[in-house]
């Protein structure tokens, strides 16, 4: 019986030995996030001297096309990566989950392989006939898959990040949504939006959607909607604490809670930290 295959870090890291040497080769981390054709790494600050050795050991071992590392956080309400080419040139791929698509630039707009879950628990609590607004659409993270589940739906998607709207047009187009879906450019404070109209409102925005709940109460229909608000708090606890900034946020608006809020922890997001999301069900004032 043949030896089973070695994972692709030790694999990478035997290559890196014969050009850059064992310290390089044991400093290399294990984890990498690839989205299609692109693998992106995150080194440590000492690696950055090698970053085309190790881009071009990846790509030869995992058969992708570019290889990127993050070198800082996603910038800002665009949501910008801040990425630089370690091997390639062409960052454009396309990712599929549960059969959905997404074309992106990887190295202009973000994707979070992370919430692949979280995508899919969404799209399942849509109900026919409820009208969506995502707020913070991008690509169509959340819209995608929700408006594939439940076409009998109807979404408002609104982004700010020019490149991302028109990969979310796009992505609206190739899964078949875009009847459903009204896309929508600009900041969702200004945005032409129905107050008072929708069944849901999402907030997948990070580190933290708190400042956005008044926006999304003003557009829940009544009697009561539901919110679902992203943010990362501290990890002990973490379930509680969003429950509690959640909440607090909610009643200094002056609507009301009508049910205790869902917590769900969505992820690990750095060290000591967690990404949570809350569904709050709410009577807007």
């Amino acid at each position: 019986m043949p030896a089973p295959r070695r994972p692709p870090a030790e694999r990478v890291r035997e290559r890196l030995r014969g050009v850059a040497g064992d310290a390089v080769a044991d400093a290399m981390p294990r984890g990498y996030q690839r989205l299609g054709r692109v693998l992106l790494l995150r080194l440590p600050p000492q690696l950055a001297a090698f970053g085309p050795a190790i881009g071009e050991a990846w790509c030869h071992e995992l058969a992708v096309e570019a290889v990127l590392d993050h070198r800082g956080a996603i910038d800002g309400e665009l949501r910008r990566p801040r990425l630089t080419f370690l091997y390639g040139t062409d960052a454009e791929t396309e990712v599929i989950e549960h059969g959905s698509r997404w074309r992106l630039d990887a190295s202009r707009v973000m994707f979070a392989a992370g919430n692949r879950v979280e995508r899919l628990r969404f799209a399942r609590l849509v109900r026919p006939g409820e009208r969506v607004a995502d707020l913070f659409a991008g690509i169509g993270y959340f819209t995608v898959p929700a408006a594939r589940a439940r076409p009998e739906a109807r979404f408002v998607a609104v982004e700010k990040n020019p490149v991302a709207f028109g990969y979310l047009e796009e992505n609206l187009r190739r899964n078949g949504v875009a009847p459903v879906v009204q896309a929508l450019l600009g900041d969702n404070r200004s945005v032409p939006l129905e107050l008072g109209s929708f069944h849901r409102v999402l907030l997948g925005y990070l580190p933290s959607s708190v400042p956005w709940i008044p926006r999304a109460i003003d557009l829940l229909a009544r009697p009561a909607g539901t919110i679902h608000a992203h943010l990362v708090v501290d990890a002990l606890g973490a379930s509680s604490r969003g429950c509690e900034l959640v909440t607090a946020a909610t009643e200094r608006a002056g609507a009301t809670v009508v049910a205790p809020p869902r917590p769900r922890e969505v992820k690990p997001y750095g060290p000591g930290r967690t990404h949570v999301v809350v569904d709050v069900t709410v009577r807007p004032p």
